[in-house]
């Protein structure tokens, strides 16, 4: 294949047996993430970081869907509704807090061990955006420009979680995988955290497989204006991502805090939070570009480190708007926001969905709270005996919260093995409100289900019951109530290297596909194949190995490619676009395991469609049961009594909520999306 070698260089050249980074290079000075190459000259100006990777990205989710809106499109659409607001500012006259949810991605660390971030962290993150877009007096955020705009956006951690318990807006999560590429992150870690993107802005805190990256953001979708390509965008990737080490700010370190200079002070995030409210790089991505913006001046190119006034520049620019936020500088020599930004961003604000939904969203205001509230959260097993030939019993953990007023100091905790004999742990300590505590349960077994529910804390009965209960699964089980499957493969554009196979326990090939067509003559604007997508029949109480080739010995290329097996709620199990030669992973499926009670149950309630639009149907329970629908923040939206096993919700407005089903033998609560 010497044709290819012009564009895809051999990867014994720079691969090494633990290189996962997603920007291969090309030599020992160019970097490649998203499809774009990386000079000496650009990482130069940046301390060798890819300082922001958001405009890549968005080409990149171009090139995966034509159907997505182009820079051109958007600005067409957005320009009308920005003069719009600046004739009328009524539109913009309030204040707009956006309630923000941090899922910090970890694998198993210890807290305050990276990059496991601490609370004082994240918060300190979330203050830096309220500085800098509030330009709050007193703070790095202040200025004097003329031009200098409060946004009058601001930020707040969510105090209710998608289930309507209470929550300080922190959701950690252990992944199981040390570093992440930008593929799985899209396909795999995103997708299966996200909280609603109407109701929260989400934020994400990774380890990049590449560690000269620092952060990247979805640009918002154009709204559903006639004549214009609708397009509602990535709703399961929606929000932004930043390295660990520059998520929050040195400024207020407690002395917990994971940061490297010079980009600790914050601004990778409120430089990405202003690419997600629609705001470009201030040179526009070219040689005297433009961004879109009138007040602020032509840029020749990126700014890094610390410039001096006046700089001028060979667009006839006196001198640069360096300190932009939107602009390469070290963190510390940013601190503006213009007029004309922030009309950009109410623009999008008032008219991109999701955006605009946020608007309206209540997720960052208090609910009532009670002295004595526990919650118990599993956390992800990372065990991979299921499959093993000899597997070993293994201990589970679960983490208890504080969502309480009062300091909890003790709490009853009772569980189950696989729906075994209700077994009793006491726990004590001492939790202030919203820290939490790992409780370790040995299980005996090295596959399966364990179910735990808090029955009492500090001696007394849990105030709330909502958030009393969760499961862990043990070992590498995929548990479903329905066997049918969807795989997804993206390939790159050498279709021609890439193999896979499916093949059960007995080593039978179940299903399998390629080599397929290479893509001809591509450069770094041509389409990426159409994904390719298979339904699978997968019985139960079986083990599975997906193994996925490349010929040529460099996976996917840049990463853009992955694949991945979701079950039937479209959730997820397995994902991988990370490997050289060869990729094989192993999943057991099971039936479907109780989740919510420590005794077992069976027959669970089903609902479908989900999303539904009108008619929701129910399954495994009878007529004559009683209902009540929950939205995200907890409120009672709608009561009855099924029948003919069937529920109209035509009425509610979309979003996500809770259907809780009651009778004599039990209450089970789903969750459904109205769309």
């Amino acid at each position: 294949m010497m044709s290819k070698t012009t564009f895809k260089f051999p990867f014994l050249l720079f691969l090494t047996l633990f290189c996962l980074a997603f920007g291969q290079k090309k030599n020992s000075q160019d970097k490649i993430v998203f499809g774009k190459t990386y000079t000496l000259e650009e990482l130069r100006k940046t301390n060798g970081f890819v300082r922001c990777a958001s405009t890549e990205y968005e080409d990149m989710l171009q090139k995966k869907d034509p159907k997505r809106m182009t820079e051109q499109e958007f600005e067409n659409w957005i320009g009308p509704l920005i003069a719009n607001a600046q004739a009328n500012k009524s539109q913009n006259g309030g204040i707009i807090t956006i309630p923000v949810v941090v899922h910090v991605i970890h694998s198993g660390q210890a807290l305050g061990t990276a990059p496991n971030i601490t609370d004082t962290q994240v918060q300190s993150q979330i203050t830096v955006m309220n500085n800098d877009y509030r330009k709050l007096a007193g703070t790095p955020g202040a200025n004097t420009s003329p031009v200098g705009a409060d946004t009058m956006i601001q930020f707040a951690l969510a105090k209710v979680d998608p289930k309507g318990n209470p929550t300080n807006g922190i959701d950690r999560v252990n992944l199981c995988q040390t570093s992440w590429a930008t593929a799985a992150i899209d396909t795999y870690v995103k997708p299966t955290t996200i909280w609603d993107p109407t109701k929260y802005m989400n934020m994400w805190s990774v380890n990049f497989s590449d560690a000269e990256l620092l952060g990247y953001a979805q640009f918002p979708s154009n709204s559903t204006l006639p004549g214009l390509n609708t397009n509602g965008g990535y709703a399961d990737t929606d929000g932004v991502v930043a390295n660990y080490a520059t998520f929050g700010s040195s400024t207020y370190n407690d002395g917990t805090f994971l940061l490297s200079a010079p980009y600790d002070r914050g601004r990778t995030m409120t430089h990405e939070v202003g690419h997600f409210l629609g705001l470009r790089h201030i040179w526009g991505d070219l040689n005297c570009g433009t961004d879109y913006v009138a007040d602020t001046p032509t840029h020749r190119t990126s700014n890094g480190g610390c410039p001096t006034h006046p700089k001028a520049n060979s667009c006839g620019t006196p001198d640069e708007m360096f300190e932009n936020y939107m602009d390469y500088t070290y963190d510390t020599c940013m601190n503006i926001f213009t007029i004309n930004q922030k009309d950009r961003m109410v623009a999008v604000m008032n008219n991109s969905p999701r955006r605009m939904e946020l608007k309206t969203s209540t997720a960052d205001l208090p609910i009532p709270l009670f002295a004595n509230d526990a919650e118990l959260k599993g956390e992800r097993n990372c065990s991979q005996t299921a499959c093993a030939d000899s597997p070993a019993p293994v201990t589970v953990q679960f983490s208890l919260y504080n969502r309480g007023t009062s300091s909890i100091t003790s709490a009853v905790i009772t569980y189950t093995v696989n729906g075994g004999p209700v077994q009793t742990m006491n726990w004590n300590g001492n939790l202030a409100q919203d820290k939490y505590a790992i409780v370790n349960i040995p299980t005996g077994t090295a596959t399966g289900n364990i179910s735990a529910q808090i029955t009492s804390v500090n001696g007394t009965a849990d105030q709330r019951a909502s958030n009393n209960t969760a499961s862990v699964l043990i070992g590498n089980i995929a548990p479903v109530s329905n066997t049918n499957f969807t795989f997804e493969l993206q390939l790159d554009y050498w279709g021609s290297e890439t193999t896979w196979a499916l093949t059960n326990s007995a080593g039978n090939v179940l299903y399998s596909g390629g080599p397929y067509a290479d893509v001809p003559n591509p450069n770094a604007s041509t389409p990426l194949p159409t994904l390719i997508t298979e339904n699978w029949v997968l019985p139960l109480n079986d083990c599975y190995t997906i193994t996925v080739n490349d010929s040529y010995g460099d996976g996917f290329y840049e990463y853009e490619g992955y694949y991945r097996i979701l079950n039937s709620a479209g959730v997820p199990i397995i994902a991988g676009n990370d490997f050289t030669d060869t990729q094989e992973r192993k999943f057991k499926v099971v039936g479907a395991l109780a989740t919510g009670e420590v005794t077992k149950e069976k027959n669970t309630v089903g609902i479908y469609p989900n999303p539904v639009s009108d008619i929701l149907n129910v399954t495994n329970i009878a007529n004559d049961t009683k209902y009540e629908i929950h939205n995200a923040v907890g409120q009672i939206v709608k009561t009855g009594t099924i029948a003919d096993q069937k529920i109209h919700v035509s009425e509610l407005t979309k979003g996500t909520y809770f259907i809780t089903f009651k009778n004599d033998k039990k209450a089970e609560s789903v969750k459904f999306i109205k769309k």
